[in-house]
């Protein structure tokens, strides 16, 4: 028998939209940002290389920094929900404070990225628009290794001991 820790709310969704108990749809869907923003940087590498399909490339990653920033809203919102979950004034809040702060840098960086590149004329990649690519990937790695803290180390939205046991009988 387990003793209940003020950890334990944080284990438990906030609400049925967050995810099942154990299973929260945050880790599931940053990867559509996740995947969109590093295929951006590929695009990017390939539109400075490619002799002919520099402008396909270069378009490419405009429109994959636009899906990124969609799905990372859309990530956001569940991850508030997650973030709600753990109690104030803890170093799992505080961890999930500054998750949040580097994702809101990173999705600005991107929404300003798109905004140049859009001034620019997106057919073509310049160095700013990389630039501004490899930093938000940078803070975006930082603020992933936040995120597994909050899962790995503090439990946050994952399942208690007693219930991973399960799969090992």
């Amino acid at each position: 028998m387990t003793i209940p820790t003020s950890s334990d709310n944080a284990k438990r969704p906030r609400t049925p939209l967050a995810g099942p108990y154990g299973h929260p749809f945050h880790p599931i869907l940053v990867s559509v940002p996740i995947g969109a923003w590093v295929a951006s940087l590929v695009f990017d590498i390939a539109s400075r290389v490619s002799d002919d399909d520099a402008e396909m490339f270069a378009e490419g990653a405009f429109w994959l920094i636009g899906i990124g920033i969609a799905g990372a809203l859309v990530a956001a919102i569940f991850g508030l929900m997650d973030l709600l979950t753990i109690p104030r004034g803890t170093a799992a809040f505080r961890t999930g404070l500054l998750h949040m702060g580097l994702n809101l840098a990173v999705v600005v960086i991107f929404i300003v990225n798109c905004l140049v590149r859009e001034a620019d004329g997106y057919e073509s990649v310049k160095p700013l628009h990389l630039t501004l690519t490899i930093v938000a990937l940078a803070l975006l790695g930082a603020s992933g290794w936040l995120g597994g803290k909050l899962a790995y180390r503090y439990g946050v939205r994952v399942a208690d001991e007693n219930t991973q046991a399960e799969g090992f009988r």
